[in-house]
């Protein structure tokens, strides 16, 4: 018998199936419907449909999670039970209205050379492999990948899918787990996500599904125009050609948009910003940086800009300079040694704010060893801006913290006694001078832990989304105007009341560009 509720009443009702490729049930549930959306390429914005998605699913009642098999990205989070998961999944979290836990986000690869990658497996670490050996090995993660989606299928109605690049890589199609060889594993429908603002949509939409295998391209149910610019009656006659030659309905044609919400990785179109506020914050944005949205929150003070820097001539007069988290802290602060710019900030940091997170912190230190070759093995004098020395251990901390800040004196005195709060994610620890102030006390497993260092214009903490806690960035924002002899105007948003808006702005643009009742159709038409 099938009650109102959904509940089966059934003896198997502790059995779990996967049948040819088809959701069974679940416990006692009736497993949660699921829809998936691919890319023609990489950043063709698969990861804010899917927030779109996420959000309107919960306006509309329902309970929804997010879901990436694999993601590779350097930006990362820890969950309340300590475990590491892709940024971006957590933003689609946030969407949903729900706690990031590792299940949306099984397989994780951080790169750590152009040839190989930290492979985190449901939250922990598996270990370090080049890409030859992660791609004759990650068919063997496929039973992870069903476990953890089975765990989102227990407290969800609707779970919406993201892939990865895209499905016409046909060199990656064998042994396939993040596109359309996860959409067989689940049985999933898909949408697939062109890029116009590129240019060239109608050959990314029509080439990707030239290159699908016949029931590969019976799974694709919509296809999505996405980051449109202009007039679009313009477009509909592209739209009804595409319509006609690819066989596929346009669900819709998203336009772009302006949104402050945490993207991906290399590819974020932050990185272009050169404008320079009234306060101007310079992010040193080496090859492996990771964790750069920690500074996200800086970017939504009016009269504040974040720019993010790779070369000497590009670091101007900055108000403070920020060096950000690294998956690979010796390599980047020898390519900082190398190509001028740690000289500089060295020099700049007589008068200027430096301020270093995670692995920016250690490479303000006196030296980084690394005994056990979590990186690259050997030792390496730091820039010597902090009274303390790194040494990289094997294992990796990882845990959400809250805190104060110290008592911090000179152009940050604003912070001290300040509430704090974020998380930690190091394979590293670093031991301050004996008289060397630390930066903030935090709680770990309730008993106050000392963290990071205050120098005479530098300081450094472990502690990610530092600046995240309620008046955090408004308070280091007044504090460098102060500093600089002028006033900022009006005050800062509260970043989680900020982001709320941001989710509902892009759900309303989302609702209003596609076909919702298409979408809920192909939702229904699921077994």
């Amino acid at each position: 018998d099938l009650l109102p509720d959904g509940i089966w009443i059934t003896e198997r009702a502790e059995q779990t199936a996967f049948a040819g490729g088809r959701r069974l049930w679940n416990g006692d549930r009736i497993m949660a419907k699921v829809i998936m959306v691919q890319g023609t390429m990489s950043n063709a914005g698969k990861s804010l449909i899917v927030a779109g998605l996420c959000r309107i699913f919960r306006q509309d009642g329902y309970r929804v999670a997010p879901f990436k098999s694999q993601n590779m990205a350097l930006n990362s989070f820890i969950t309340k039970e300590g475990l590491e998961m892709g940024r971006a999944q957590v933003m689609q979290a946030e969407a949903a209205g729900v706690e990031p836990v590792a299940a949306m986000n099984p397989i994780l690869l951080k790169p750590t050379t152009h040839v190989g990658s930290q492979v985190i497996v449901n939250g922990e670490v598996l270990g370090n492999m080049s890409a030859r050996d992660y791609f004759a090995y990650k068919k063997q993660l496929i039973p992870e990948i069903k476990k953890a989606f089975r765990e989102l299928e227990k407290d969800n109605d609707i779970i919406v899918i993201e892939g990865a690049g895209s499905p016409a890589e046909i060199n990656l199609r064998e042994n396939d787990i993040v596109n359309m060889g996860l959409a067989e594993l689940l049985d999933a429908p898909v949408l697939l996500v062109g890029d116009i603002d590129r240019g060239g949509v109608f050959a990314q939409l029509l080439g990707t599904l030239m290159l699908l295998e016949k029931t590969e391209k019976e799974r694709v149910k919509g296809l999505i125009i996405n980051k449109f610019r202009g007039d679009k009656t313009i477009l509909d006659p592209g739209v009804v050609m595409l319509e006609e030659r690819g066989h596929v309905p346009v669900v819709g044609v998203v336009p772009y948009m302006e949104l402050s919400i945490d993207d991906e990785d290399s590819l974020s179109s932050r990185f272009d910003r050169k404008e320079e506020g009234l306060i101007d914050i310079a992010v040193i944005r080496y090859p492996r940086i990771s964790n750069f949205t920690d500074l996200s929150v800086l970017e939504q003070i009016g009269q504040v800009s974040v720019r993010y820097v790779d070369s000497v001539r590009d670091l101007h007069h900055p108000d403070m300079i920020v060096l950000p988290g690294s998956k690979n802290t010796m390599a980047d602060l020898r390519w900082m040694r190398e190509n001028g710019l740690e000289a500089l900030i060295k020099k700049k940091a007589q008068d200027t704010i430096v301020f270093g997170i995670c692995g920016g912190y250690q490479m303000l230190g006196e030296t980084i060893s690394d005994p056990y070759q979590v990186e690259n093995g050997g030792s390496m004098k730091g820039m010597g801006l902090l009274p303390a020395a790194t040494e990289l251990k094997q294992e990796k901390t990882r845990t959400q913290v809250t805190g104060t800040f110290g008592e911090i004196s000179g152009a940050l005195s604003g912070l001290s006694g300040k509430s704090v709060s974020g998380y930690e994610i190091h394979m590293g620890e670093t031991a301050r001078d004996a008289d060397a102030r630390p930066f903030v006390t935090l709680l770990h497993g309730g008993a106050p832990v000392e963290d990071g260092c205050v120098g005479e214009n530098a300081c450094g903490t472990y502690l990610h989304g530092v600046f995240d806690a309620p008046e955090a960035a408004q308070h280091l924002a007044e504090a460098l105007a102060a500093r600089k002899g002028v006033t900022l105007e009006g005050q800062a948003e509260e970043p989680a009341v900020y982001r709320e808006r941001q989710y509902d702005l892009l759900a309303d643009t989302v609702r209003r560009s596609l076909d919702m009742q298409k979408i809920y159709e192909i939702l229904e038409e699921q077994a």
